[in-house]
């Protein structure tokens, strides 16, 4: 696990202006494509309905959470005296610290080599010469052309599509990662998403391509810094462009989207790892690609946020092509994850898997939908559909919704959805060997977990996740 760095006075300025103009000062040198693409995105965003209870896509999901009246983009904060826990990888190829949209710190310098003034605790760059790894903005006038081919291309089908265009209306910055053919990254590169302010909304991006036959692992953090007193906003909200501050409160948005590219024979991994505060809200919306031969796996942890909806739509669009869908959620108290997914199947001979499981506390709420799609000619292809949920509390509630959509021959398909309490006997078992009844019921939802965990195939990232569960787990009474 990394220290506690203290994050200083950024060099940038993170002031951003209005979204009226769909862009931040720090991209008034983007690319004119890019300029179309947020005012045609905001021009979206305000034809788009919101969802309604007739709407298929948010079935059993809880349309209140989606009033984003009171927030505003984030702006510029003095970070003197802010420290925040950083809980990630002791190892990295690559380190970055997004606070507000803003990238504050890297262990790389401008010019892509290794900073010795990195405040970002002694992590040093171990990227492999050819490959790029970049703050989006920066990305953006280096590697136009490249950002263009695939940023945005696949279109948003599981029902936040009003939201993906308010998205990229203000996306500002992110993470890119480019991966040359044949070129192997050995050790994970990570991002950290901090939202700090009063209503404070962050819109991340990470856009990742994998050459064929290279291989990267990715793990991006969203999470809140603590709130200076004191501090008042008059950026306008995100949804109507007035000038209306609501009432003092440390709730956060976080609208982030991801491309995820693996093309011929590539191996591309991405986890994703959503702390916010308690009292915030988070969409996550994935888009996977996945050509001839390439295996693409992503893995979504949720333990933060009030309310979370993540929507992950994975395509595989070449012969031979692997996909494996993963995520685990631990919601307590009133936390409410909302999970919606599409396995597209466009090739022969592809495989797809996906596990999600959700340990349920309190009076929490998980809903989970499901489709895979198989078109015609897509002949041999082996698709799997898992959502598990254990619930810990007779007061919580899960909503599942697995679909099977097949239009071809010689296919092997499954899917379904369980949900299932500790059994009296499971705690009577542990007992009688010394194990007090609480952590008796830890052990159990741990051990229920850990098959998602290991399907990451790498004993670091296997550790991070189980860090973050465990610290999750202490929370519960």
């Amino acid at each position: 696990m990394t220290t506690s760095p203290t994050i200083q006075q950024p060099s940038k300025n993170l002031t951003q202006s209005p979204i009226t103009t769909h862009q931040s000062p720090a991209l008034e040198k983007a690319p004119a494509w890019f300029q179309d693409l947020q005012n045609m995105a905001w021009e979206k965003y305000q034809e788009t309905p919101a969802p309604t209870r007739k709407t298929e896509t948010w079935r059993f999901g809880d349309l209140k959470q989606l009033n984003l009246a009171n927030f505003i983009p984030a702006s510029g904060i003095d970070f003197d005296e802010l420290e925040l826990e950083l809980n990630g990888l002791e190892e990295t190829a690559a380190q970055f610290i997004f606070i507000n949209d803003q990238c504050v710190s890297s262990s790389l310098d401008e010019s892509g080599e290794a900073s010795t003034q990195s405040q970002i605790t002694n992590h040093k760059s171990q990227i492999p010469t050819g490959v790029i790894c970049l703050p989006l903005e920066d990305a953006l006038q280096e590697h136009s052309e490249l950002i263009h081919q695939h940023l945005l291309k696949q279109e948003v089908k599981l029902g936040s599509e009003k939201y993906a265009a308010l998205h990229a209306a203000n996306l500002s910055n992110g993470l890119f990662v480019y991966v040359p053919k044949g070129i192997e990254v050995e050790k994970p590169i990570e991002a950290y998403h901090i939202v700090a302010g009063e209503n404070a909304a962050i819109f991340p991006h990470t856009l990742i391509i994998t050459e064929d036959n290279a291989k990267v692992s990715v793990v991006d953090y969203f999470i809140s810094a603590p709130q200076k007193s004191g501090e008042a906003s008059t950026q306008s909200p995100i949804t109507n462009h007035q000038s209306q501050i609501g009432e003092s409160s440390e709730t956060h948005l976080v609208l982030a989207m991801n491309d995820l590219v693996a093309t011929n024979g590539s191996q591309l991994s991405y986890l994703a790892i959503q702390n916010v505060n308690l009292l915030s809200k988070v969409i996550q919306i994935g888009s996977t690609t996945v050509d001839r031969d390439a295996r693409a796996k992503s893995f979504v942890l949720n333990v933060g946020a009030a309310w979370a909806r993540n929507e992950s739509y994975s395509t595989l669009a070449g012969k031979g092509a692997h996909s494996d869908m993963l995520s685990l959620n631990i919601p307590t108290a009133d936390q409410k994850y909302d999970q919606r997914t599409f396995q597209h199947h466009a090739s022969p001979y592809t495989y797809s898997d996906l596990l999600y499981k959700n340990a349920l506390y309190g009076k929490s709420k998980t809903t989970f939908s499901g489709l895979i799609t198989v078109d015609e000619g897509a002949h041999f292809t082996d698709a799997y559909q898992t959502c598990r949920n254990l619930l810990m509390e007779d007061t919580t509630e899960t909503n599942s919704m697995p679909g099977l959509q097949i239009n071809a021959d010689q296919v092997k398909c499954s899917h379904g959805s369980t949900a299932s309490a500790i059994s009296d006997e499971e705690i009577y078992y542990l007992q009688a060997r010394g194990i007090h009844p609480k952590q008796a019921r830890q052990l159990i939802a741990r051990g229920f977990c850990i098959a998602v965990i290991e399907r990451l195939e790498n004993e670091q990232l296997q550790n991070l996740v189980l860090n973050y569960l465990d610290e999750k787990f202490k929370t519960v009474s």
